[in-house]
């Protein structure tokens, strides 16, 4: 935008070339002025402020940045302004677009994302700091193996939740196929009532082959619905395994829910899933499979006596309930609280946030390096030779992988 000729009035008073006004409004007296401008060399908001005493410039601390909006288009910046504005007010299809502006695989669409993250997370700070540091929402991990009623679980729990007056996402994750690559995308569909609440937010999402059972933005979806106002974030995952616990690294509560059948004490240990959950609930405890609940309840209470304590002010619950009549449901919202205040009175959950950005940042650097390590010239066209070699067996899969870093490493 042009230097107004207002302005030009003051030749004292020296404007770059690259300074961006971004905004301008008038006080109830007519011979004053304001305009807010952004400097792209240190992106610090300036007030020009006009009255009959003169222009004179006063720097105060951005709340929410424009990102280094030199890097952007006009049209690009009207998109991010737009999302950011409809985000913050609560608006759910401003939410979806940015979510699936995050997914995206685009590498002009990520940097886009990473601008309007930014923001995202620069009025999360602020947020924050009004809320006493304390976290603006209660993030809770849910993964469990197929038929354990994950999907009935989450709409009794959510709609329960709306009806205290509680603003709920579930961010559901679904598996893609290894052969199509495509992804049913269908727990929504099971959720008709909770989908239906103006309170309530469920958005599918494709794992796309990621590992650990959740996708490659779970993390930055979880901030967005946060700046979207939503105090509770339900991550349901992918089945549970050795290796599927990534969502621990990202969520401040996670609970396992299991079946009435859901094996002894032993399968219980040897499950690496179940060291991670700081709740276990038994679901589809009715009917005639009460006595059966009961019997796995009390074999998986022994089975964590013999886990290492992970906190020192918690240790894992096991309970029953059931999804389908809505016992223990209220219960267990009570140890989830009671886990939330304990860890937020003993400083654990605010570290534990901590640690998890750094686990997700170290994460993040490995999956783009071995994109990079793929795209790399040097290595690009070796790849599918090598391939060949392994797979007729005149090379080994080590001796392959030596030869592709070794080149990498010349191509640097």
């Amino acid at each position: 935008m042009k230097i107004p000729s207002l302005l030009l009035r003051f030749p004292h008073c020296y404007f770059s070339r690259r300074t961006y006004f971004t905004h301008f409004d008038f006080a109830s007296r007519a011979d004053f002025l304001r305009v807010e401008s952004l400097t792209p060399a240190h992106l610090d908001r300036i007030k020009w402020m006009w009255s009959s005493n003169g222009l004179r410039r006063e720097l105060c601390q951005q709340v929410a940045p424009d990102q280094q909006i030199e890097g952007l288009s006009d049209r690009e910046q009207r998109l991010v302004d737009r999302l950011y504005n409809g985000l913050i007010q609560g608006h759910r299809a401003c939410l979806a677009e940015a979510i699936t502006l995050v997914e995206s695989t685009q590498s002009r669409k990520k940097k886009i994302a990473q601008f309007l993250l930014q923001k995202v997370l620069s009025y999360h700070r602020e947020q924050e700091k009004l809320n006493q540091g304390k976290p603006l929402a209660f993030r809770v991990g849910l993964s469990g193996p197929p038929g354990a009623g994950k999907s009935t679980f989450i709409e009794c729990f959510g709609k329960m939740l709306t009806e205290r007056k509680y603003k709920v996402s579930v961010l559901a994750v679904d598996p893609s196929s290894s052969t199509s690559g495509g992804s049913l995308l269908g727990d929504k569909t099971r959720m008709t009532e909770l989908s239906r609440d103006m309170n309530a937010y469920i958005r599918p999402s494709p794992t796309r082959g990621t590992l650990g059972g959740v996708t490659r933005t779970t993390n930055e979806a979880i901030l967005l619905c946060e700046g979207g106002g939503y105090n509770v974030v339900l991550v349901e995952t992918v089945g549970v395994g050795q290796s599927e616990f990534a969502v621990a690294d990202m969520v401040d509560m996670f609970i396992l829910l299991l079946p009435p059948a859901g094996g002894d004490e032993l399968q219980g240990i040897k499950r690496g899933i179940i060291e991670m959950a700081d709740l276990v609930a038994i679901n589809k405890a009715d009917g005639d499979l009460v006595v059966p609940a009961r019997r796995i309840q009390a074999e998986y209470v022994s089975a964590m006596k013999l886990l290492r304590k992970r906190s020192k002010v918690w240790r894992p619950k096991v309970m029953r309930i059931s999804a389908k009549t809505g016992e223990g449901i209220s219960d267990m919202w009570d140890k989830m609280t009671e886990f939330r205040d304990l860890m937020l009175t003993s400083g654990e959950l605010i570290a534990k946030r901590r640690k998890q950005q750094k686990v997700w940042m170290w994460n993040l650097i490995q999956e783009n390096m071995l994109e990079h390590f793929r795209s790399h010239l040097a290595v690009k066209d070796k790849i599918p030779l090598l391939e060949e070699k392994v797979l007729s067996g005149v090379l080994s899969p080590g001796l392959a992988a030596d030869l592709l870093l070794k080149a990498f490493k010349d191509g640097l």
